[in-house]
């Protein structure tokens, strides 16, 4: 404690950082955890991995990954150098210098935000939370979140003040799953703390696992970095709602919607391209708009714009079923009992993440039109649709044979574009992973 405050000294916690002697906790081992505590344990650092998952943790313990971005090799090698510890016993936190909360931020099926995850994890870490330590809520949420509702669950959980016996901050993930080139080591970092030294601390931390130095900014509250975090998301969102609703505009034109965009791109200032197709999938561009607008409502605000764009990509596999309905339609294959091979089942290309993946709902219409519904993906093995479980069918020549259509429904380097096209059964792809359209049996959206 400090004489002249009675607070803190951060002094104590940054030395131990900067020695790498600081031991540092993740709470949650899913996309954004278990990466994240990879990171750590890879740059020296005691890091404990917290998840109520007891198979989970389990199998990590095993060395067994089930994160695509951590392999099971580095896994095995911060296990066997004493770095990382999978447990689902919360006291195994209580020497933790620091502990970073990522837990899943869902909405429901009114679009609202379910914070169940955020405030188990601060009502179970709060009893543990050492004086002098640093909490740090990771998870994507809505401005307020960290103050309003982490802060007072951790305090009547430890017994102490956020900025005065803790040090509590935001500094939201930025993961992109499957990426080699921006990943934890170098895409820099944003951080708001409740005090000045709160926010320093986080940034010494978050900077300590860093390749280079200067990537870690600081803002002036969890606000603040709260909402950057839903601007970064929605201006995704936002902007392929805008190429998705100009790509069916294209169509009803007779205009190809790649030529355009493809020509649009040659400006080298101004535009920025994104590309038409499904709808965003995963955990985070799909529903971080929803809890922008949801914020919103308290302060008698509607956000218009972000809704809109938020439906029109939800839309977007009516639109490409109701595309298919009119190529089979000239092509004279009815969906109706039609054997249909669907490319891709996850979210994005490189993850086996099947959440709010738009594939899986094109999967299902396509079913409920009545076609015999089959799929590739190179990491993911099952999937469900409807009360059935489907199995993988392996990616060879012979898959494409012996159907009816196939719809490519996420863009993949693996997808054997030769052999496809070679097949000559109707193909429509709803991504342009396949290029421009080879005749009359391949459609693009």
């Amino acid at each position: 404690m400090s004489a002249a405050s009675g607070t803190v000294d951060p002094a104590a916690l940054i030395s131990r950082i900067e020695a790498r002697d600081a031991i540092v906790a993740i709470v949650g081992l899913g996309y954004v955890g278990l990466p994240l505590a990879m990171a750590y344990a890879s740059a020296g650092f005691r890091t404990v991995g917290l998840d109520v998952d007891a198979a989970k943790v389990q199998a990590l313990g095993a060395g067994v990954s089930h994160v695509d971005d951590v392999s099971d090799t580095d896994l095995a090698a911060n296990l066997e150098r004493g770095t990382f510890f999978p447990t689902h016993d919360v006291d195994d936190l209580r020497a933790a210098d620091a502990v970073f909360l990522c837990v899943p931020t869902p909405f429901d099926a009114t679009k609202s935000p379910v914070l169940d995850y955020v405030r188990a994890a601060a009502a179970a870490v709060a009893p543990v939370v050492a004086p002098g330590a640093l909490v740090i809520l990771q998870s994507t949420t809505f401005p307020g979140t960290t103050d309003d509702i982490v802060r007072p669950l951790l305090e009547a959980g430890s017994g102490m003040t956020a900025g005065v016996g803790f040090h509590l901050a935001y500094s939201p993930e930025r993961v992109d799953p499957a990426n080699a080139t921006w990943t934890l080591a170098n895409t820099p970092k944003i951080c708001g703390g409740v005090t000045p030294s709160c926010s320093e601390v986080t940034r010494v931390l978050l900077q300590a696992m860093m390749r280079e130095p200067g990537l870690v900014t600081i803002v002036g509250s969890p606000k603040v970095a709260e909402l950057a975090k839903l601007a970064e998301n929605t201006y995704r969102a936002v902007n392929i709602a805008y190429v998705n609703e100009l790509a069916m505009l294209a169509h009803e034109m007779d205009i190809d919607i790649w030529e355009v965009l493809d020509a649009a791109a040659t400006k080298p200032f101004g535009y920025q391209s994104f590309l038409p197709g499904l709808g965003p999938g995963g955990q985070c561009i799909p529903v971080n708009p929803y809890y922008i607008s949801w914020k919103a409502r308290e302060y008698d605000f509607h956000t218009s714009f972000i809704e809109l764009a938020g439906d029109i990509n939800l839309r977007m596999a009516s639109y490409a079923m109701y595309r298919i309905h009119r190529f089979t339609t000239r092509v004279g294959v009815p969906l109706a009992g039609a054997r249909v091979l669907c490319l891709g089942a996850a979210f994005k290309a490189g993850v086996s993440d099947v959440r709010n993946s738009r594939a899986v709902k094109v999967m299902e219409l396509l079913q409920d039109a009545g076609a015999q519904v089959d799929f590739c993906d190179p990491l993911v093995a099952t999937l469900t649709l409807g009360e059935h479980d489907r199995k993988a069918v392996a990616l060879e020549p012979a898959a494409f044979a012996d159907r009816d259509l196939v719809v490519v429904l996420v863009r993949n380097p693996a997808w054997p574009v030769d052999d496809i096209l070679a097949a000559g059964v109707p193909t429509f792809d709803t991504v342009n992973a396949l290029g421009e359209p080879s005749g009359a049996l391949h459609e693009r959206l």
